[in-house]
């Protein structure tokens, strides 16, 4: 009777164990920044959003506390929020999502960045054009990349700027946020990501921003002619959401859980075959 509730507590307690390490908190989730309520607007303003002649806006566009936001849009998805409740509470989460993308250490570059950078935290210094020309985003083959760029004051990007990504697959778990400090000048051709801005957020004009969005949380948001869109328009980044890191329940193992299901897998044999030896000794 004792050599048989040995080797049922032998099964009893290696199973659970397996099915903790191989299911277990070891897995990581691709965890949006963005909550719902932002996460649906391609422009939020804090004290309106102006526009100069026609835009066309990929998600909702609107302004709180402020309702000033102005007309001449062309809706390829989503619609004016003056003020309304979903705006207030998109306000709400755009304080949280500063918070989050500026929370822990990072890696100090800058002022100008140029050239190719790989996925990282970023804190950018206050200083110059912080983007004068082409820059590059390199995801290094990972669909699930993520850069965080925090300036502590201004982001300039200049007129002769593009900001691209490359080597993400489909982006579907990428994410690109820039936190400012103050104001954002948007002056180039093509931009990518998230900016989010405690000031203004402007243009000079002809900014295709296809897939991220303007949020500011105090100031305005100005638009001349510019297409700005929270979904991103063909690859890569067709199923990203907007490079806010794609789905939260879209489970992603870090390499430590092959090495735990290994060990779980190990264990489970070593309680089968002690139990075929315990089984020939008694026969």
């Amino acid at each position: 009777m004792k050599k048989s509730i040995v080797k049922m507590n032998g099964m009893k307690f290696a199973i659970p164990l397996f099915v903790a390490l191989a299911y277990g908190p070891a897995q990581g989730l691709a965890q949006p920044i963005l909550d719902p309520a932002l996460a649906s607007f391609a422009v939020l303003g804090a004290t309106g959003v102006t526009n100069v002649a026609s835009s066309t806006i990929g998600g909702n566009l609107g302004s709180a506390p402020n309702a000033s936001i102005g007309g001449g849009y062309v809706f390829t998805a989503g619609s004016l929020q003056p003020n309304t409740a979903l705006a207030q509470q998109a306000q709400i989460d755009l304080d949280a999502a500063i918070l989050a993308v500026n929370a822990g250490p990072g890696t100090s570059i800058g002022p100008v960045l140029t050239g190719t950078i790989l996925p990282g935290i970023y804190d950018v210094g206050a200083a110059g054009t912080n983007i004068p020309g082409n820059l590059i985003l390199d995801g290094g083959g990972s669909n699930t990349a993520v850069w965080r760029f925090r300036f502590s004051s201004t982001l300039i990007a200049s007129e002769d700027s593009n900001v691209s990504v490359m080597n993400v697959g489909d982006g579907s778990g990428v994410g690109i946020y820039w936190t400012v400090g103050s104001a954002a000048t948007l002056d180039g051709d093509t931009f990518a990501g998230n900016v989010l801005a405690n000031q203004l957020i402007s243009s000079n004009g002809g900014l295709t921003l296809s897939c991220g969005r303007l949020a500011s949380a105090e100031g305005a948001v100005t638009l001349i002619m510019d297409t700005i869109s929270g979904t991103c328009f063909g690859t890569p980044g067709s199923g990203s959401g907007g490079f806010d890191q794609g789905n939260p329940t879209a489970p992603i193992p870090e390499p430590e859980i092959y090495a735990m299901m290994a060990v779980g897998l190990g264990l489970l044999g070593w309680v089968g075959r002690r139990k075929k030896l315990k089984e020939a000794a008694a026969a």
